[in-house]
């Protein structure tokens, strides 16, 4: 605030100063009136120079004041919606046919921006589909470089999408992330939308997520996100990357895949990867039940390599299985596959729910650290017996014994009013096995929640949500999913 007396004091100051350093006076009182000679002149504008920064110095404290840091979480003034992203899907004419039913359960054609680029036309049957997102051809990519041995290099074609896709995209369209992924990766799109409401895409991002094998990120780059699990780049780095990503092209010709030749790019102009690890890769083969049903607290992104898993739910094909997910996924996006685990004292059960996909009933006590660990249902992406394989994150075995597992209910059903949801499981039975009768009882599950609405501040810092067991339970069992209190501990009581 201006304030006349603090100048009052300032101007004393200055002042006071000048008093007292008298080997300035003589100086000022010998200058002639005549022309100034060039040593005079010089003299004459260093004092100048000097009394001017003293002035300011006193006159205006903020100018020497330490800068406010900005935060790399700086979000804009306007909220980040699906309109504000583009999504750029690199396929080819011979997988398209095959995997747009994929694209179909996550695209949206009233609020999802979308681009397929294809090496050429496709079969008509999908031209015009308004289920489908624009289709274009990618341009010639003959002219530059391609050495890996053994591979394809449509790798370039599909690296130039990133350029292509923003050279096709007008600044005033408000298209503020760019996304890509591949034509058998399943989006999760209001959650995106959600994580990268975090980040101030007027600055440079880069967001997405390294392999879940060690070999591969060891291979390729820790610090690179893998193109087929997606990945995110804001509109201010991505007019940058485009004008830039032909000449990194032409130096890039070594390497094996499109996702390695923009992360090279992308490091030559100094940037680097904001890890996500709700983008997934599924560099994995087969049952992929052990990941989803101990997933991390961050929201489900992306699946990636859909082919190459088995259905997520008995008795479904792959599209159909993933069709059942969106069921939930369009209830409450932001709770789908998040972990709770709840605990009966009196019957010695623990619970542990995957929402919107899986319960799993154990009996005893089991501790929560031993529950977040995923159980190796599934194999490493290299084939062969004498293939070793390791991962970016905490094992343990999944008993061959079926009477070893838990009893899993698998989701049947989602209802919704208002913001309540009821969420249904019915009990995959696998084997004859002997059970305690509390549990052999059970057929049916039903877990209550309220749909999950964090804002931006709260993703910054999430906690794993507490959940109860109505106490008394025959064929059906009811849980209650909650925020947990202040001190709670996820821990059986006794």
């Amino acid at each position: 605030m201006h304030n006349p007396q603090n100048e009052s004091r300032r101007r004393k100051r200055i002042i006071s100063f000048l008093q007292n350093h008298s080997s300035f006076s003589p100086k000022i009182k010998m200058m002639p009136s005549r022309t100034l000679t060039p040593s005079a002149l010089k003299n004459s504008i260093l004092l100048f120079s000097f009394l001017l920064i003293i002035y300011l110095f006193f006159y205006y404290p903020s100018l020497h004041a330490p800068p406010r840091l900005l935060s790399s979480h700086v979000v804009t003034a306007n909220p980040l919606t699906r309109r504000h992203l583009l999504f750029s899907i690199a396929s080819s004419s011979s997988s398209w046919p095959r995997r747009r039913s994929y694209v179909r359960l996550w695209y949206s054609p009233n609020s999802t921006r979308a681009l397929t680029f294809l090496d050429r036309a496709a079969d008509s049957s999908s031209a015009g589909d308004p289920s489908l997102p624009r289709i274009v051809i990618s341009a010639d990519t003959s002219k530059f470089p391609f050495t890996f041995p053994k591979s394809l290099r449509s790798a370039v074609r599909v690296a130039r999408v990133v350029k292509e896709a923003v050279d096709l995209t007008d600044e005033k369209a408000g298209v503020r992330w760019f996304v890509f992924g591949d034509d058998d990766t399943v989006f999760f799109v209001d959650n995106l939308v959600k994580t990268l409401s975090k980040y101030d895409d007027d600055r440079w991002f880069y967001v997405g997520s390294n392999s879940e094998g060690y070999e591969q990120n060891a291979k390729h780059s820790f610090g690179m996100a893998f193109g087929g699990g997606g990945f995110a780049i804001s509109h201010s780095l991505a007019r940058v990357l485009a004008g830039a990503l032909d000449s990194c092209l032409m130096r890039y010709a070594h390497l094996y895949g499109s996702d390695a030749r923009v992360f090279s790019c992308l490091v030559e102009l100094g940037v680097g990867l904001t890890p996500e690890p709700g983008f997934h890769q599924l560099d994995m083969r087969g049952d992929m039940f052990g990941m989803l049903s101990a997933h991390p607290l961050s929201p489900l992104l992306s699946l990636h390599h859909l082919d190459a898993i088995d259905p997520i739910f008995p008795n479904m094909n792959r599209t159909q299985a993933l069709q059942h997910l969106f069921k939930a996924v369009n209830v409450d996006p932001a709770r789908i596959l998040q972990q709770t685990v709840c605990y009966d004292q009196s019957s010695q059960l623990t619970v542990s729910v995957a929402w919107g996909f899986a319960v799993q009933v154990y009996e005893g006590n089991q501790l929560l650290p031993d529950l977040l660990s995923l159980q190796r249902t599934f194999t490493s992406w290299r084939r062969g017996s004498n293939v070793e394989s390791h991962f970016m994150f905490n094992l343990r075995d999944y008993p061959r014994d079926p009477c070893k597992r838990p009893i899993v209910f698998f989701l049947e059903s989602v209802l919704s009013h208002n913001n309540s949801v009821q969420s249904n499981y019915v009990k995959h039975v696998v084997g004859n096995c002997a059970r305690a009768d509390v549990v052999r009882k059970i057929e049916k599950i039903r877990v209550f929640s309220e749909k999950l609405e964090l804002d931006v501040e709260e993703m910054k810092s999430p906690r794993r949500q507490c959940c109860d067991i109505f106490p008394t339970y025959n064929e059906s069992m009811n849980i209650k999913i909650r925020q947990c209190g202040g001190n709670e501990l996820i821990s059986m009581h006794f």
